[in-house]
């Protein structure tokens, strides 16, 4: 490496560093003011908090990981000094978490406000969501988001392992759709005489059969979407119970799946270029979002319901769909916050 390619990589480094820092400063702070002030309930002062700690965890992560790049064997003479794959697939997964904690928690604060804005509507439309034939696609979202999730973090194996720089061909891997099978679980990378290992170690640690796992779910997570599009299209009952927003979300997913396979597959052929590696992370990012706002558009929020119900309930007046008044300075709202009027007050 050349002085200049050297800092190069050190101001990507510091920058990198100093970002998460201001990261975590941002919202730690508004933090300790909010709670400090009493301006959000106790079960959203715990959920702040627990990101907060989310957020140090992945400081710590990102120091764990780079400690792995030390190891005096790494300077050995022709050797390849890298982070140890395991750690840099946690440290992205964490930064996955921390993200997901949040989107979540703030699509369920808009979520709640909006929905009391119009108690009687809000009331039919969760009764829609409520029935029997929506359960199945309730589940089938949240195991959606599930396997993006892990085709993912495969991805950061991938990145970790430099598997992206073999098989540079889709969909083919050399001269079939997989490689040999002696290549794919190589004793090589098996760490104990009997080879019991064998088959898990492979699966995180040999490049070849990395790079088809990652395949492997990218293409399931692809026919998943497709599938999903197919369910509410074509199933009668579902496509009259779901409300107009989801089946947007679930056309936006069918957009956003297939940009993220483009990214991919051009990632692939060209050879991993940097601007396109990161556009098919941060692709990854957006699609996850996109089956999380799907998710919070159908989800059941049953403490929600539990105030519109009283809502309604309290009064002839309220029942008339009226709006929410406006919040003073000294008034909150929270998703968490056990109320039955509009907000509550500090």
């Amino acid at each position: 490496m050349t002085l200049d390619e050297f800092k190069q990589i050190y101001w990507m480094e510091w920058i990198h560093r100093l970002w998460g820092r201001v990261v975590g400063l941002t919202f730690l702070v508004p933090t300790v003011y909010f709670i400090a002030r009493r301006r959000v309930s106790a079960p959203m002062a715990v959920k702040l908090v627990g990101i907060c700690g989310l957020i140090g965890f992945q400081g710590f992560i990102g120091w764990w990981m780079v400690k792995s790049g030390l190891k005096d064997d790494l300077f050995a003479p022709g050797s390849h000094p890298r982070v140890s794959q395991y750690r840099l697939t946690a440290h992205l997964a964490t930064a996955f978490v921390c993200y997901l904690a949040m989107v979540w928690n703030g699509l369920s604060i808009l979520r709640e406000r909006r929905l009391l804005a119009q108690p009687g509507d809000s009331l039919r439309l969760l009764s829609r969501l409520s029935h029997p034939k929506l359960r199945f696609f309730r589940r089938s979202v949240a195991a959606l988001c599930t396997l993006i999730f892990t085709t993912a973090m495969s991805g950061g194996l991938v990145a970790g392992l430099d598997a992206g720089l073999i098989y540079n061909e889709f969909p083919m891997m050399g001269t079939g759709l997989t490689p040999p099978k002696k290549e794919l679980f190589d004793p090589f990378y098996s760490h104990v005489t009997d080879h019991s290992d064998l088959w898990w170690r492979n699966m995180l640690e040999n490049p070849s059969l990395v790079q088809l796992d990652h395949r492997i779910l990218a293409t399931t997570t692809f026919v998943s979407v497709l599938a999903l599009w197919t369910y509410t299209r074509f199933n009668p009952r579902v496509r009259l119970l779901l409300p107009k927003d989801a089946k947007k979300g679930v056309r936006g997913l069918i957009h956003l799946v297939t940009l993220q396979v483009t990214l991919g597959i051009s990632a692939l052929i060209y050879f991993i270029p940097t601007p396109v590696a990161s556009a098919h992370q941060a692709g990854a990012l957006l699609l996850l979002t996109g089956a999380f706002v799907l998710g919070g558009r159908v989800w059941m929020p049953k403490r929600t319901a539990r105030l519109l119900a009283q809502r309604v309930q309290s009064g002839p007046k309220v029942a008339r769909d009226s709006p929410v008044p406006k919040r003073s300075s000294g008034q909150v709202l929270s998703s968490s916050a056990e109320v039955s009027g509009p907000a509550k007050t500090a």
